[in-house]
């Protein structure tokens, strides 16, 4: 991991090694916490700009009504922080990670007692699935998990202890010589990747599963389809089974830490080379990063 000198905890800046916690931390034990996962990137004018911050610590607040966790700043106060984090580090391209958890102060399923500690942590991340996975795309599993149901854990949350069922997912699917696991909901129906959203074209319309069926609510998912109409391409959200997976005419992964990333095969049936709207999306979507498409440039906040 690429460490920089601070991170931000509780309202101050406090360097890299002594931005810890103690092992009765409620969160450690319980995984009662919720976060998120943002990029900066440097922008062509070679100025640090972080990708919809707000939209992402509006999304922290909501996951953390969902859990009845009292967040104690704002999202305005968080998206200061996070500036205030880049800046003292002279850092400009990293990812982000704020998080909210039930500190130390009670060891009771209860978290009522324990403190919500807030930390804003950054640090210099490539490719989640690597170069070679953005230009030529990547192999894929279905996982024999699935996904959580919303009434079991809510799944439009990013909360920490959801992602034990990714981390089952994405352990499974690397063991079997895969980059990626592809989960399934109870009736059978897609969801995402283990970290990511997905898209499939199919007959030049591009279909995402609808977030009634289990997936995140996607930033960059948004953004993908909103490029996507923009360039004139039509966008459903519709239920998607696996066998549509493989019929697809192209396929694509989309997320924080992954960006755009296409699939080349599903459960060995192979989609192929990334195809031409994939592409199209692909060059879209990193330009407007680094400031390079005006229509997207709100998307941007400068550090």
């Amino acid at each position: 991991m690429e460490t920089v000198d601070y991170i931000w905890k509780n309202g101050e800046l406090v360097e890299w090694e002594d931005a810890t916690v103690h092992v009765l931390t409620h969160a450690l034990h319980y995984g009662f916490g919720v976060f998120e996962g943002i990029r900066c990137y440097e922008t062509s004018d070679g100025r640090a700009a972080v990708f919809r911050l707000g939209d992402h610590m509006r999304r922290l607040e909501r996951s953390a009504k969902i859990h009845l966790i009292d967040l104690p700043y704002s999202v305005g106060d968080l998206v200061d922080a996070t500036k205030t984090t880049i800046e003292r580090n002279g850092i400009k391209e990293c990812y982000i990670r704020p998080i909210a958890f039930s500190g130390y102060g009670n060891m009771g399923l209860n978290p009522a007692g324990s403190e919500i500690d807030v930390a804003i942590a950054i640090w210099g991340w490539g490719t989640y699935l690597g170069e070679e996975g953005v230009e030529h795309g990547v192999r894929a599993k279905v996982s024999s998990f699935k996904r959580l149901d919303a009434n079991i854990l809510p799944p439009a949350s990013k909360a920490c202890g959801n992602y034990v069922n990714s981390i089952l997912a994405k352990t499974e699917a690397v063991k079997a010589g895969y980059d990626e696991a592809i989960l399934l909901n109870h009736a059978g129906f897609v969801t995402d990747g283990s970290g990511e959203n997905i898209f499939i074209v199919d007959d030049g319309v591009l279909v995402t599963p609808p977030t009634s069926e289990g997936p995140l609510d996607g930033i960059t998912r948004d953004s993908v389809m909103q490029i996507a109409r923009d360039l004139g391409y039509e966008v459903r959200e519709e239920r998607l089974v696996r066998s549509d997976l493989y019929l697809a005419d192209e396929a694509f992964f989309t997320g924080t830490a992954a960006e755009v990333v296409p699939i080349k095969e599903v459960d060995d049936r192979r989609i192929g080379e990334p195809g031409p709207i994939t592409k199209k999306i692909q060059e879209t979507f990193f330009a407007s990063l680094r400031g390079d498409v005006e229509r997207y440039r709100g998307w941007l906040e400068y550090v």
